[in-house]
């Protein structure tokens, strides 16, 4: 990482698994940390960060060294229904637009925004890697990516510094995909999705971290970044990782069984989510030298289970 780290920073959506841990990194490095939530009475949140209400913009972020946002409705979190599907792309993109008409009330803008995105911004890939330069996808999640972007985006016509973290597959010990990921395996069920040829492109939950923290502190960061890791993998060879960790054997169920199963269950949202993918490569972060805690699968899932 580059220099010395923000000293005020504003935090949108810092009680969920990312933003928590965003959280107590920052204080760790001494940082005054403000959490922007819906419900500032109700925040579980170390002592030294202070929570706050939206309304309380713009006078929170005048003066603020960076604002890292990563509010939005958790997109695996239910069925999509109509209602769902608004509610992902509206939270998104919603507070992204709240949050750069505050920068322009302030009488001192932030010094950066680091605006979440997603590698849904791609869409369905083939195993061709893809990295930043790559064009958007077509479908829902590509469109949202898309928007919500543009919106972070406009931050920068009032003099704010902002870089898009593209972020892939969280992999974390207590909560986010992994802990889905492993219980069919444990239970001696698992078995590839689909094809299992669709691209899974994970990070683990430290390095994920580590960027957020990097693309808010170097002015290098700029633009969009894919956060994941360097080593993106098929879905088939990422489960089977997993079963080798957990020394369980895979089931060898016939991929069309698997994908009608996730469909009937999950709907739009297994084929987006589950059955299709692309093989995303963090190629600006590590031009700019961003190093790796856990670069392979293989690493991660040791350190994880």
């Amino acid at each position: 990482m580059t220099g010395s780290g923000p000293r005020r920073v504003v935090v949108a959506g810092g009680t969920g698994l990312v933003g928590q841990s965003l959280v107590r990194s920052l204080l760790d490095q001494d940082a005054q940390v403000t959490v922007l939530t819906r419900n500032p009475a109700r925040a579980e949140l170390p002592a030294a960060a202070h929570a706050h209400g939206w309304e309380d913009l713009p006078a929170l972020l005048d003066g603020a060294d960076a604002v890292i946002n990563l509010a939005g409705e958790g997109i695996a979190d239910q069925r999509w229904s109509l209602a769902r599907k608004a509610a992902i792309r509206d939270s998104r993109i919603l507070a992204t637009r709240r949050l750069v008409e505050a920068m322009k009330d302030c009488r001192q803008p932030p010094g950066a925004l680091v605006n979440a995105s997603a590698i849904g911004y791609y869409g369905a890939r083939d195993r061709t890697p893809v990295d930043e330069a790559a064009p958007q996808g077509v479908g829902f999640l590509p469109e949202v990516c898309q928007a919500w972007e543009a919106e972070a985006a406009a931050a920068s016509a009032i003099g704010v510094r902002v870089a898009r973290i593209r972020i892939g597959v969280v992999l974390a010990r207590d909560g986010g995909a992994l802990p889905k990921m492993a219980l069919p395996v444990r239970l001696w069920l698992g078995c590839k999705l689909g094809s299992g040829a669709q691209g899974l492109s994970w990070i683990h939950l430290d390095d994920l971290v580590a960027m957020f923290l990097e693309a808010a502190r170097n002015p290098a960061w700029e633009g969009p970044f894919n956060g994941t890791a360097p080593e993106p993998l098929g879905n088939e060879a990422f489960t089977d990782l997993l079963a080798r960790r957990l020394r369980r054997p895979l089931l060898p169920v016939p991929g069309a069984l698997t994908a009608a199963a996730a469909k009937l269950a999950l709907g739009e949202m297994a084929t987006a989510l589950l059955l299709q993918g692309a093989y995303v490569v963090p190629t600006r972060a590590q031009a700019l030298g961003f190093g790796y805690q856990f670069p392979t699968a293989v690493s991660a899932l040791e350190d994880l289970l």
